[in-house]
């Protein structure tokens, strides 16, 4: 397929994306397909960072109310992103993947803690990292902590995955009449508001350089196209 464009990648999950066909929870199988791609992406040379929502569990903006406050409903939510973690470091070691999580809240009896030099360590040696825990902070998204994951990882990209093929103007689901963007500005999809990531995220990418591509994680070897140097989907620079 020719040379990788992208060599160390870090590529951002949501939790629903484990869901699979299930209301919520985890999906084994479809955890297990994800892992493969993940496989695949090491066989052929890519260093691969992991940032997995929890949102197929509890995000903690939705569960926050007048009894649970947010600081105290984030962090439940960081602890989701940790057992989702989990799962995909399962499915990835039964394929004869070596996988480390990195969690940035201390929970040294199921996984490391994140340290960057380590991370850094383990991608030369050929480890996948899982990077749980979001920020470690309440009121920042898994978004953000990608975007701060990344920049301090130095990937060369960062690519969220989705269940559409890019960004678009509106919803295409709902919206068939939506305009797909192949190339956008980090200004512009902040001023458009287009929800693709919180703008705390994009403002990281953007001041740290750090481009950012949107998939459909749902469309089979795109990540695998991307890296080299394919142009799948739509690229935020």
């Amino acid at each position: 397929m020719g040379d990788l464009v992208y060599k160390r990648i870090l590529l951002k999950l949501s939790g629903e994306a484990l869901m699979g066909d299930s209301a919520a929870g985890i999906d084994g199988n479809t955890v297990l397909r994800l892992a493969e791609e993940v496989k695949e992406l090491c066989d052929a040379g890519v260093e691969v960072g992991l940032v997995i929502g929890g949102g197929n569990i509890l995000r903690g903006s939705e569960a926050a109310s007048d009894v649970l406050n947010r600081a105290t409903s984030d962090h439940m939510g960081m602890l989701a992103t940790v057992i989702n973690a989990l799962a995909m470091q399962d499915s990835l070691e039964s394929l004869g993947q070596p996988v480390r999580v990195m969690s940035a809240l201390e929970i040294n009896q199921v996984c490391e803690s994140f340290k960057r030099r380590r991370a850094i360590r383990h991608f030369e040696k050929g480890r996948v990292v899982i990077f749980a825990a979001g920020t470690g902070n309440p009121f920042f998204t898994t978004d953000s902590a990608a975007s701060l994951r990344g920049i301090e990882i130095e990937a060369d990209v960062l690519i969220k995955a989705t269940k559409v093929d890019g960004i678009y103007s509106d919803d295409p689901v709902k919206n068939p009449d939506a305009e797909f963007y192949p190339l956008i500005s980090f200004d512009d999809a902040i001023d458009k508001r287009l929800n693709v990531m919180d703008a705390t995220a994009l403002v990281l990418c953007r001041d740290h350089n750090l481009p950012l591509r949107v998939v459909n994680i749902f469309d089979k070897g795109a990540v695998k196209r991307l890296v080299y140097g394919e142009n799948v989907g739509t690229l935020v620079e």
